[in-house]
Order: C-alpha cells, then structure tokens, then sequence
C-alpha cells in the first residue's frame, strides 16, 4: 500500500519543507546547513589525529534532506568558510593548512558524502527505514575512504585505520541508527500532515 511519502511529488525533505523552490530559499538553506555543519564540528570528543564530531551525521542527513547538488553547494561554502579562516571546524584552527593536515581526506569525504546521500534520497532511499540506514551507511563509508587515504600518506595504513577508522565504528553506527529514526519520524510526521489536509 502506498504511503502519503511515497505519493508526495517531491524528490526531496526540503522541496516540501519550504515551497516555492528560487534562488532565495536555496541561499538561506545552504546558510542555515554550514551553520549547522560549524555547530556540529563544536561538538567533539577529542583524539589525535582526528576529532570525533558529529559533523558526518549532520552531513549525511544534509544529504537526505537537500539532495546532490543543494547538498554539495552546502559543503563547499563550510569548506570555503574554514578555507578563508572561519572558525568552522573542530578545535581552533582553520585556513589552508589545516585542510591539508590530517583531516583534509575527511573534509573531501564530508562534499562526497552530502552529494551521495542526496543522490540516494532524490531516488527515495530515504522512504524507508532499511533504505534510509544503507544510504547513511554508505555516505559514511564515502566520507571515511578519502579520510583513511589523506591520513595513510600523512601516517602509513596500520595507523591510519587504526586512528582514523577503528575508533570510529561504534559512533558511526549509533549515528547511522539516530539519522535512519530521524529520516524515519520526518517522513512520519509529513505523512501525517499530508493525510490531515
């Protein structure tokens, strides 16, 4: 039986959250997603080489909810914030050498992954809770394989799996769990509101 998400003629959370779709609205999403993005990077376990954020939750639900291209235009103005000096990462630093330090794979793998999980919910990956954990599953295995690679040249690859993806596991699933019940009560909650009009 088909659900008011699966009927609703929009490819993507965003186009339904605010209509009509311009110039403006994209604007001030994009805006409102590297605030996000910078706000999320505050919020941080520290470890060397690489802090744990929660930035690659936020970028992978930027994903779902703005699709590919709104998504990765969302990306690239936090990583044009951090890349003139903003202070829009994790810790204090930010500028050109902080993007070439070991955390510059990652940063690559946040625009790949914003572009993939847009990509996978422009196609309704995100109209289900098993489809909807895969496409964070697989925008978090993106974010992580230009990180792992950046660090490998920067450390060798015993280390850099084992700091840059070991420690990592447990978070990233737990995010992936909280992201898919998130996707999950949004679209339950537009279907309500969907089926009351």
């Amino acid at each position: 039986m088909a659900t008011a998400a699966t009927l609703l003629p929009t490819r993507v959370m965003s186009e339904l959250l605010w209509r009509p779709s311009g110039r403006a609205r994209s604007l001030v999403l994009v805006v409102a997603g590297s605030i996000a993005l910078a706000l999320s990077a505050k919020f941080s376990v520290p470890s060397w080489p690489v802090p744990m954020t929660m930035q690659s939750l936020v970028v992978v639900l930027i994903g779902v909810a703005y699709g590919s291209r709104l998504a990765g235009a969302t990306v690239l103005a936090y990583l044009g914030e951090g890349l003139i000096g903003l202070p829009v990462f994790a810790g204090a630093s930010a500028g050109p050498l902080y993007m070439m330090g070991p955390t510059g794979g990652y940063l690559l793998g946040f625009l790949l992954a914003a572009v993939v999980t847009g990509w996978l919910a422009e196609r309704r990956w995100d109209r289900s809770p098993a489809l909807a954990a895969a496409a964070l599953t697989i925008g978090h295995v993106v974010l992580f394989v230009p990180g792992v690679i950046w660090l490998a040249v920067l450390i060798g690859w015993p280390k850099a799996v084992a700091l840059g993806v070991t420690p990592f596991i447990a978070g990233t699933i737990v995010k992936i769990a909280l992201g898919t019940a998130l996707i999950v009560g949004s679209w339950s909650a537009i279907e309500r509101r969907a089926s009351a009009r």
